[in-house]
Order: C-alpha cells, then structure tokens, then sequence
C-alpha cells in the first residue's frame, strides 16, 4: 500500500461545525452588549481556531458599535466564548456522510489516521467526543499542541515523524487554502473535499493535488479500492 498516513482536517472537513461555533460567539458578543452577527460572516472566519475567530469578530463588532471599545475586554470575550462553546459544542454540527465508515476502515487497513486542526485542542477534543469520533485516531493535533499551527510546515512535519511514516506516503485532506498550504509546505500530498468553508472561496481556487466528492472516497483510494480514483485537480496529481 502506497499510503502510510492520512491527516484530516476537523472543522468543515470531518464535522460540519459552523452552527454551533456561530451560535456560541454570538452568545459571547450578546453578553458583552454586542450585536450577534450573521452566520454566514462569522463561518467565513472558520480555520485560525476559537481565539482567532473571536478577535476577528470583536474587532468587525466593535467597529459597528465603536462605542463599546471602552468598556468591553477582549480577553473577557474570549473567556465568553470559552463559556458558550462549551454548551454549543455537539447540539447543530453534524459529522459529514461516510465520516465514521472512513476512519475506521481506514485503521482497520493498516493506515495511521490523524486528525490535525487550528482549533484549539480543548475545543477539538470535546468536538470528536460529541461526534463520537474521538476513538477514530492514532493522533490528534490542536492549535495549540506545537508551538506552530497549519500552514507552518512543522505542523504535518510532527504528525509524520510522530507516527514513523514518511512524508512521501502521507496525505492531509482539508477544506480549505490552509489544508491545502500546509500541506505543501511539509511536502506532504494536498488533498481536499469540495464542501466546507474556506472563506467563502471554492477550495479548488487552492489547486489541491486531488480532490474527492466524498470522505469514504478517501478510503477507497487509499486502500484500493473500486470507484475510489478522485478527481485530480492540478497536472502530476499523487
């Protein structure tokens, strides 16, 4: 089998997260005395991690209510967010079709299987619980496990040396311009889903080396199996 490693992305890769991320940073923003925003704004945001998402939207809300600025704290918005994420985490997001059926038969072929987000570990943690895919994974990498997080190439770099594989025969399939960056960055095979956030932009605009319809698609490929091709998106596709 070619394939040693395949990493995924979390949010808008395996789980569809958006609702429940948009519902708890509302919530922190109402408690301070801003206004909620629109789903929509806040998913474009999606892909730095609960923190990063945050102080982007405090920012564009403090600039609607500049009158705000004095009195409301960012490090007790984020504290907020912390609070609501916690409650939101698990009750709209849903993980995407063939999810479960792909990491596990992809362990049970023999290939190591790491999940690798920009979302804080606490937070992606308490994701793969509520989605019942916290067994799925021989390793799990947060926002904050390394001093760095995707794009920098250090990220897949651990996961690879981490797992004893090599970067040749491993994959990092995303959603988004970061997935597909940081894989090239660890010279690692950039693979996507077309479905997922990426602010808004279609993620074959990133040039991943494949992209596939489907997460058991991904299976398939890996392992061999029939109707599991992809669809390759630039020329010389892994």
């Amino acid at each position: 089998m070619r394939w040693q490693i395949v990493c995924f992305d979390l949010d808008g890769t395996l789980v569809d997260t958006a609702s429940e991320i948009a519902e708890a940073a509302n919530r922190a923003l109402e408690v301070h005395g801003l206004a909620r925003r629109p789903v929509a704004e806040i998913t474009r945001l999606i892909g730095g991690g609960a923190r990063e998402l945050t102080l982007k939207l405090l920012a564009r809300a403090l600039l609607d209510q500049p009158d705000a600025a004095d009195r409301v704290r960012p490090e007790h918005v984020l504290a907020s967010m912390d609070e609501h994420y916690a409650v939101t985490t698990g009750t709209t997001g849903r993980p995407y079709p063939g999810a479960h059926h792909a990491l596990q038969s992809l362990r049970q072929g023999g290939v190591r299987v790491a999940c690798v987000t920009n979302k804080e570990s606490r937070h992606a943690e308490r994701v793969l619980r509520a989605h019942r895919l916290d067994g799925c994974f021989d390793l799990v990498v947060g926002g904050d496990t390394l001093p760095v997080k995707k794009p920098d190439a250090g990220v897949l770099r651990h996961v690879v040396r981490h797992l004893r594989g090599q970067a040749g025969r491993t994959a990092h399939v995303g959603d988004s311009r970061v997935d597909v960056d940081a894989a090239r960055a660890a010279g690692v095979a950039a693979w996507a889903v077309p479905y997922g956030y990426n602010a808004g932009e279609p993620i074959a605009a990133a040039r991943p080396d494949r992209m596939f319809e489907s997460l058991d698609e991904v299976a398939r490929h890996v392992l061999g199996e029939p109707d599991g091709a992809g669809v390759a998106a630039a020329a010389g596709a892994s």
